[in-house]
């Protein structure tokens, strides 16, 4: 699979998820294998434009997450044109334009999926962006905004005349959120309506599915949220069981390194000692360096948050949901998941054998 002249091999992607997939998930996913493409969450383009410090911690990746698209919402053509250029300067391979999230706080300011309802200006808005750079603009859709109004298939053809690369389209409409099931029919009448790449997403959280999607239908690609906060390894089971192998199971030992890298990644990034960052582009000033206190909170609010889907599936994840909930220090964290995963407490099972009831794969 390409997008412009980046090939992703395999054409698996990593979902942007705000307040998830920061640049330490991303790159211990890639370490893992088998993941072509890490989006990171979606950036502001008026933050962007105006160069706040936060907004640019958002856009930070390093070169081992390469090929890394950076993803940016707004609904103004000239300024997402202005930050597409921006994220061109910083290096990035790919910028893609949110037009999926169903957030009240975006979509209410004409940006995420509110831009679907709007086709012609959502239409103006990428050919505006694939006018201003060279890199590929891709785009991350809905079904649509409700069930009166799907309209991805039409949207879609729309974004291939403006000049857009790929498109990924998650089955489920604004109005449905994360309920219900994601329509892997219409996301294959989308990708058999246009000559660009289309990237399926929703209810992927084993890696059989991942590969039933990919081979049972027109998608040339698989994006992957929620189930890779489940099951980090969800990319290298899927590439071995495309290659024919069997998915390597998951010690709790590894996963309690997951997480006891992640915190190291985290602090790493707040002290100032992570190298290699790419978050600004040629000739803008750094960001001021970030603030020494409240580090040991701040991880802790990121554990909790990974926590919370990380131990879905596992022997008694509660107990360590709620452990780690009351933690107080990075120390007491350290200890919790050492002391829940490498002593046995569950088991010796890996998380992803406990699937969720699934939905049909028509």
């Amino acid at each position: 699979m390409n997008i412009g002249k980046i090939d992703l091999a395999p054409p698996f992607a990593l979902a942007p998820m705000a307040g998830m997939t920061d640049t330490a998930f991303r790159r211990l996913v890639k370490r893992k294998g088998g993941c072509g493409l890490v989006v990171t969450e979606m950036v502001s383009s008026d933050g962007l434009v105006r160069g706040i410090d936060r907004t640019l911690e958002y856009a930070e990746y390093t070169e081992e997450e390469r090929p890394v698209s950076i993803q940016i919402f707004g609904g103004d053509p000239v300024k997402m044109a202005d930050a597409a250029q921006i994220v061109e300067g910083m290096g990035a391979d790919i910028v893609d334009v949110n037009m999926g999230c169903p957030v009240p706080k975006i979509s209410k300011h004409n940006a995420g999926c509110s831009l679907m309802r709007e086709p012609e200006h959502a239409q103006a808005v990428v050919a505006a962006m694939v006018k201003a750079v060279k890199i590929p603009v891709t785009v991350k859709m809905r079904a649509g905004w409700d069930d009166q109004a799907i309209n991805a298939p039409a949207l879609a053809s729309r974004m291939e005349e403006a000049g857009a690369s790929a498109i990924a389209v998650h089955g489920r409409t604004a109005a449905q959120s994360y309920s219900g099931f994601s329509d892997w029919d219409l996301i294959g009448r989308v990708a058999t309506g246009v000559g660009i790449p289309v990237f399926g997403s929703g209810d992927c959280v084993e890696p059989s599915q991942i590969v039933q999607r990919l081979n049972g239908g027109p998608v040339s690609g698989v994006l992957v949220g929620r189930g890779a906060l489940r099951n980090p390894w969800i990319f290298e089971q899927a590439a071995a069981l495309r290659r024919g192998e069997p998915a390597r199971p998951i010690a709790p030992a590894e996963r309690a390194r997951f997480l006891l890298e992640y915190i190291e990644l985290l602090l790493q990034e707040r002290n100032g000692e992570a190298a290699g960052f790419r978050h600004v582009a040629p000739g803008q000033p750094a960001p001021e360096p970030r603030p020494a206190r409240g580090h040991d909170r701040w991880v802790i609010n990121k554990l909790r948050a990974l926590n919370s889907w990380y131990t879905k599936g596992i022997d008694n994840g509660s107990h360590l949901r709620v452990a780690v909930n009351a933690a107080e220090s990075i120390a007491q964290l350290r200890a919790l998941i050492v002391e829940f995963f490498e002593t046995g407490a569950i088991a010796g099972r890996a998380a992803h054998c406990v699937p969720p009831p699934q939905p049909s794969l028509r």
